[in-house]
Formats: structure tokens, C-alpha cells, sequence
């Protein structure tokens, strides 16, 4: 079956002083009214970047900036143009226009101020193009947060009164008038005015929130010491996915603050129940037997601020005197540096929207961490901390330096050569 060719276009502008957001400058001033609009840019970006996972192509149209600046900016992994001349329903008009020619079969435009849109919303647009030829996503005011065509419609855009409380409306009678067949998305409130500016304290305070997940199999004697070294951090959630351990690991994870959740054997099965079973704007997954670095939270949340950033891991260090250590975290830094490839045991952090558009971990028996890796390095960049997650060295200790290590290199080789889960699991065991 054919895949449709998709488009997601963002429309901003870039953050001027006294040229952005002009009506908050009587509250926030020009400074911070900039400083808006540049961060909700950003978040408008970091729900676009998911999408990629399903083959659609993201552009961003900007104003007030030339490409090279709006790149350094927001990153790379996109396609960058200048808006054009015209207000804003000859400027879409011309959007739209383009993509058609180019050969896109649904396209879709949002604005940069409505932090309540997600990925699931625009995902859900696309997947209406697919039965309507015009998808809407109207705005509380009146407006609308997003608008999706299957075919050039300019009659939609021209002479339209923009700004006031009847441009859903209109938009929609044009588009009975002009034979479209239509479907809305949820209503949803946009940041324009100074009364708006508690939807996006209560946006960024949801994103920002901070869950940890951590799954456990018989992990009494690692455990304590992990969950001391996450609550240093205060994170909102601390959820213990458990995959039915016998030595009181359940108990000590509670008496410690971590809310338990059982789930069905597997770290990649417990590690995505624990992930649904909280509410966390952000998710750090732990090996039970590694601690985060002490500023973990600041880390996380720096890291997942840069441009084209959307997921990172600690540097690795082991905890116990294993011999051969130092030449093992050094090998640890080389593949990290060179092939941006952080396991498992190094803490791996990532927004939500990226976790669930690419459905979580792969339910596989092992290596689901080297293979979401896999997938998230096609959205964007990992971020390497300088900081340290410091992890047990019982798989060393167990089997020995060059014997682990054989072990290790003979499943990586098998994996990037396609072989089955099982059949690696059975080689590492």
C-alpha cells in the first residue's frame, strides 16, 4: 500500500524585541514577550519532531530572520522558508500551494502559540485527511490552532477578517460553500493576549514535570542506593516497575517513596508500564543498579532544552573496583562519542510525546534499549551528559573483562546483522 506523502508546516516568527507578541509587551515588556515567543517556538517544535517517526516532513515557515539563524535556533532535521509577503491568508495560501506542486498529498499548518496541541493531535489531523479534505483544530476565541488540506483550496484564505472570534465559523461555511467535505479536532486555547498567559505556565509546568522509572527484578540488595541517589532530585513521580520479585524489593521500593506498579517480566514491558502508569511531562529510565548523577533534573531538563535535542543518557562509570575498569568506561565514551550510542545502564531521557509516538520500548528480550535509540536518533539528536550515571560492574565481575566483553561485542554484531530478539537473548544467556 501506497503511504501517502505528508506535510507538517509551523508558522513563527522570529523573537525581536518589540516585534513578537506585542500584545503581552504591556505585561511581560519586550524582553519577555521575545522570550515567549522564542520558547514556545520551541515547544511548538518538540511536538513536530515525533512525527517524523511516521515519514512526515517538517518545514518552518519564519519571519524576521534568515535561514541560518532560524537553524541555529531551532536545530536541524528541518526545512526551513520564509513566510513570504501577504497577510496571513494570502501567506498560507502560497504554503499550501507548494506543497501540492511538490507532490505532498496532505498537508497540514499550525501556529507556535497553542502549547496545549501534542502530537496526538496532529497525528490525528493527518489521519483525518484521509476521509475529509479539510481538517480544522479551532481555538477557544474563535480562531483555529490548525488547519490540514488533501487539495488546494484558495477560496478558504481570501478577504478573511483574521484575528476575530468568527474565523472558524467562516472558515467553515466557505468550506461547505466550496464542496468540502470537513472534520474538527477538539477545541483548544491559544496564547495571545495577557489573560492567556496562565495556559502556558500551566503548559510548561505539565511538560517540565519530571517521572522515573526504574524496573526491578529481585533487586533488594542494588535498590536503596538508586532510590536515594532519585530522590535527591525531587522528581514528581518515582514508579518501580516490578516484574515480580521474591526478595522484597516491592517493600523496600515503598518504604522509600516509589509508588510499585507490577507488570509482566521483562525490563521493556516493565519499563513501559511504569511509563503509562504515570504522568510525567519528561521520563528518565534506570537500571535499578545505577544512580543518576546528583543535578540530574538540571541536566535532564538543560539537555532536552538545546536545539534538535530529543532524548539523552549520562556518561558511564562503574561503581565497584572491576578490573580493567578505566579501559572500560573509556570504550564506553568512544562508542557514545562516536556513534551518539548510549545503552540502558546510562540512564536514557526523553520528552513523553517521543516516547509514546514511537510506541515506548520495543517488547524484545533484550537490547530494546540499543534499538529505541535506534529510532529516536531518526527524530533528532541525543545529547551525551558530561555527568555521570555511576552503575554496578557484577556483569564484569561475574564473568570477566574480556569474557563480558566478547559477549557483548558477538550480540551487537548480531543485532546489526538482524538477527531475532530471542536468538540473541539465547546468546547472551
Amino acid at each position: 500500500m501506497t503511504v501517502p506523502r505528508c506535510r507538517l508546516i509551523l508558522f513563527t516568527r522570529y523573537p525581536v524585541p518589540g516585534r513578537t507578541k506585542t500584545r503581552l509587551i504591556p505585561r511581560l515588556g519586550a524582553e519577555g514577550a521575545a522570550a515567549l515567543q522564542r520558547e514556545m517556538t520551541a515547544h511548538g517544535v518538540g511536538t513536530m519532531r515525533p512525527l517524523r517517526a511516521h515519514g512526515i516532513e517538517l518545514e518552518v515557515r519564519f519571519d524576521g530572520a534568515d535561514t541560518m539563524t532560524m537553524r541555529r535556533w531551532l536545530g536541524g532535521r528541518l526545512r526551513y522558508a520564509w513566510q513570504g509577503q501577504g497577510d496571513l491568508g494570502e501567506r498560507m495560501h502560497r504554503v499550501f500551494e507548494e506543497a501540492f506542486t511538490a507532490g505532498f498529498e496532505r498537508v497540514v499548518v499550525i501556529g507556535s502559540d497553542c502549547p496545549g496541541l501534542s502530537a496526538r493531535h496532529l497525528l490525528e489531523a493527518f489521519d483525518q485527511l484521509g476521509s475529509s479534505d479539510l481538517v480544522l483544530g479551532p481555538a477557544v476565541d474563535g480562531g483555529y490552532y490548525l488547519i490540514g488540506l488533501r487539495r488546494p483550496a484558495p477560496g478558504l484564505f481570501q478577504r478573511m477578517e483574521w484575528g476575530g472570534a468568527g474565523v472558524t465559523a467562516e472558515t467553515l461555511h466557505r468550506a461547505g460553500t466550496l464542496g468540502l467535505r470537513f472534520a474538527c479536532l477538539e477545541p483548544l486555547a491559544d496564547v495571545d493576549r495577557p489573560e492567556d498567559l496562565r495556559i502556558w505556565e500551566e503548559a510548561w509546568r505539565r511538560g517540565s514535570t519530571l517521572a522515573v522509572v526504574i524496573p526491578t527484578l529481585n533487586e533488594a540488595a542494588h535498590l536503596v542506593p538508586t532510590l536515594r541517589a532519585v530522590a535527591v532530585g525531587e522528581p514528581e513521580e518515582v514508579i518501580v516497575a516490578d516484574g515480580g520479585s521474591t526478595d522484597g524489593t516491592a517493600n523496600i521500593a515503598e518504604s522509600l517513596g516509589a509508588r510499585v506498579v507490577q507488570a509482566d517480566r521483562g525490563r521493556a514491558c516493565q519499563m513501559n508500564a511504569g511509563a503509562a502508569a504515570c504522568s510525567g511531562g519528561t521520563l528518565l529510565f534506570l537500571h535499578a543498579d545505577t544512580a543518576p548523577p546528583a543535578d540530574y533534573r538540571a541536566c535532564v531538563r538543560g539537555a532536552l532544552g538545546r536545539p534538535g535535542v530529543v532524548a539523552g543518557a549520562f556518561r558511564f562509570a562503574l561503581r565497584e573496583t572491576v578490573r580493567g575498569r578505566r579501559w572500560i568506561e573509556r570504550l564506553v565514551a568512544l562508542r557514545c562519542r562516536v556513534f551518539a550510542a548510549p545503552y540502558g545502564d546510562q540512564g536514557l531521557f526523553l520528552r513523553r510525546e517521543c516516547f509514546e509516538v514511537l510506541g515506548g520500548f520495543p517488547e524484545w528480550p533484550i537490547l530494546e534499549d540499543v534499538e529505541l535509540v535506534r529510532r529516536l536518533k531518526g527524530l533528532g539528536r541525543l545529547h551525551l551528559d558530561s555527568a555521570s550515571a555511576v552503575t554496578s560492574g557484577r556483569r564484569w565481575q561475574r564473568r570477566g573483562l574480556w569474557r563480558t566483553t566478547l559477549i557483548n561485542r558477538r550480540i551487537m554484531l548480531g543485532y546489526h546483522l538482524g538477527l531475532p530478539p530471542e536468538r540473541l537473548k539465547r546468546l547472551y544467556d
